[in-house]
């Protein structure tokens, strides 16, 4: 390989590394909110990945590397202080959570409970094409959701109506549905 080639390989290969970090960045914000303080994360395209309360059951803290970036987020801080404001009812974010194909679409089912409203475990679980015994599953999913809030995972409640856990809190879970007037 002559000196030329090899000095356009090497370069080739910086690109490629530097372009490999930049897809693994992990971005990120704090808010603050009527929940307490938001910890909001993006990829390097601006989807947002997650969105954690203070003390959330598997909920994300920030990590070695990460790159805290405001600026980012305009758009999801904007959205979020309408909800809180009671001004926004549908969030129209890009989001890209990280997860089985079974979560996602479990995830996706629950955009299509609007504000206001509940549902069951055995309803989502419909929605998908899941067969009844998939509702602990489905249950699963629900609790593990990376987006809190702007993926409303607090509007899913038991089959008898009791306000069943919430990955960021029962309090919490009360406090949406109390907002959005389901309670």
């Amino acid at each position: 390989m002559s000196n030329n080639a090899n000095a356009n390989a090497n370069a080739n290969a910086n690109v490629n590394a530097e372009t490999d970090t930049e897809l693994r960045t992990v971005y990120y914000t704090t808010l603050a909110s009527p929940l307490g303080e938001l910890l909001l994360t993006a990829d390097s395209s601006g989807a947002l990945t997650s969105l954690s309360v203070p003390g959330q059951k598997g909920g994300r803290v920030v990590g070695e590397g990460w790159v805290r970036d405001p600026a980012r987020f305009a758009e999801a801080e904007r959205q979020l202080a309408a909800y809180f404001a009671g001004e926004l009812k549908e969030f129209e974010l890009e989001l890209k959570p990280e997860g089985t194909e079974f979560r996602r679409r479990v995830w996706d089912a629950l955009d299509d409970v609007p504000y206001g409203a509940t549902t069951t475990y055995g309803d989502v679980a419909a929605r998908i094409g899941a067969s009844r015994a998939a509702v602990r599953a489905v249950g699963g999913a629900v609790g593990a959701n990376p987006l809190l809030i702007v993926r409303p995972c607090h509007r899913v409640i038991g089959a008898d109506g009791s306000l069943t856990g919430y990955a960021g809190g029962l309090e919490r879970k009360v406090e949406l549905l109390t907002l959005e007037g389901s309670l």
